[in-house]
């Protein structure tokens, strides 16, 4: 899956200190391999050079236009 810039995100790295918690996504940088990796923002820091596999969209992304 491919994720754009300000999409929420959970990061799923257990060496992580921010393993299983929600972040936006400020950056998207293209590999010369065509593959993207991403810089996501947490509340306490920010974790560079994260690959797809690694982050789940946010439910809650979801959910908010379905609120009302």
């Amino acid at each position: 899956m491919e994720f754009e810039e300000d999409d929420s995100v959970v990061l799923h790295d257990k060496h992580s200190e921010f393993d299983g918690e929600v972040g936006t996504i400020t950056q998207v940088v293209e590999t010369m391999f065509g593959d993207a990796t991403y810089t996501v923002g947490f509340d306490d820091g920010q974790e560079v050079g994260i690959s797809a596999d690694q982050l789940e969209l946010a439910e809650d992304a979801d959910d908010e236009s379905d609120a009302e």
